[in-house]
């Protein structure tokens, strides 16, 4: 656990210094207040990932030198380097577009595969397998869009105060319990490096929003679990890739049905910003409107309000994941229930049916 706590006070620290000193960078960091996806109010930097990767290499660093890991986890740290550039690029210029950064996450995809041997052998679909055992480029080339998908995948729904991180912690705990029941010493290390380093960010975050993970965080954070799911499955030949698809099933299901919701039926390119994502219709349709004098109060609790909800969404996939992680069976058929699930709790929130159980206050005005 030393390599839990070292991440965790790493990270607390070197946020709190980030939202000290803004103002020594926020002319650069500052997040904008125009667009769809935007939920707060006031000027708030977006370079919380520099506290996360802070916490990882340092807490890494601390487990080699105690000897619990080797050189895979500089490999790591330097295979996260170009996600992580490009998204903290975005966050300090606002002008590094969707492909660029999609295009980095596939360089750190491309040197994961280089010095980790995170090349995915099998995804556990009939017939593809065999295809992919004997076909190296294809196998790289599903892991190079696997990996860049789930990192933007986690930059999707990182949308209000406290849900990607926390989301992350709950999958990076899934994957790093799986880790120990297999004994993969190095792949323990890093969950609980991961959990510590977004735990040191969580604080600041949630619930007063006083910095967000911006793109460079989500990315970093995405790339690292995808990595973790890609060498769970490389490592541990009897371990299913389900339980991985499982694992982040709410992330993945997100960007897939808003892939597909805005070609097929809105006609627009997924790569432009919409206000229909699955949290911002919880935010508009569950929570209601906060109490209060001031409407910057009112806000931020509304939008701090927002994140259970989904954290008990991702909680569905999670679970089940880590209770069934033995049988393929229940895992496919968990993934199944869950898309199905997701679905349903949309189209019910976009036709203004809220089932009342789900309707929350916040404060006394509704």
């Amino acid at each position: 656990m030393q390599t839990l706590v070292v991440a965790w006070v790493i990270s607390l620290v070197v946020v709190m210094l980030l939202i000290r000193y803004k103002h020594w960078h926020g002319h650069l960091s500052e997040d904008s207040l125009l667009g769809a996806q935007k939920f707060h109010q006031g000027s708030v930097p977006r370079i919380g990932g520099i506290g996360i990767i802070a916490g990882l290499a340092f807490a890494l660093g601390w487990s080699v030198w105690r000897g619990l890991v080797g050189i895979e986890a500089m490999s790591l740290l330097l295979a996260a380097l170009p996600a992580f550039g490009a998204g903290l690029a975005e966050d300090l210029t606002k002008r590094v577009g969707v492909t660029a950064r999609l295009l980095g996450t596939m360089l750190s995809a491309s040197l994961g595969i280089w010095l980790l041997g995170a090349l995915l052998p099998r995804l556990g679909i009939f017939g593809i397998d065999a295809v992919l055992a004997s076909s190296p480029m294809l196998a790289r080339g599903v892991t190079l869009l696997a990996v860049s998908g789930v990192a933007n995948a986690v930059n999707i729904i990182d949308g209000f105060n406290g849900l990607a991180a926390a989301t992350a912690m709950l999958m990076f705990l899934a994957f790093g319990y799986v880790a120990w029941a297999l004994g993969d010493v190095f792949l323990v290390q890093l969950c609980l490096a991961m959990i510590g380093a977004l735990a040191g960010f969580f604080v600041w975050n949630y619930p007063r929003g006083l910095i967000f993970l911006g793109d460079g965080g989500a990315y970093l954070v995405g790339f690292v679990l995808a990595e973790v799911a890609v060498l769970l499955v490389v490592r541990h030949p009897n371990l299913s890739p389900w339980f991985c698809f499982l694992v982040c099933a709410y992330p993945i299901t997100e960007t897939l049905f808003s892939i597909y919701r805005k070609r097929f039926l809105r006609g627009m390119s997924p790569g432009v910003p919409d206000a229909l994502h699955l949290h911002m219709l919880v935010y508009r349709r569950l929570v209601r409107w906060a109490a209060g004098k001031s409407a910057l109060n009112g806000m931020t609790a509304r939008n701090s309000a927002t994140s259970p909800y989904l954290w008990g969404m991702a909680s569905l996939s999670i679970l089940p994941a880590v209770l069934f992680w033995r049988d393929e069976n229940y895992l496919l058929g968990s993934v199944v229930g869950f898309v199905l699930l997701y679905v349903w709790l949309y189209a019910r929130l976009v036709r203004f049916r809220t089932p009342s159980w789900l309707r929350r206050r916040v404060g006394n005005k509704t």
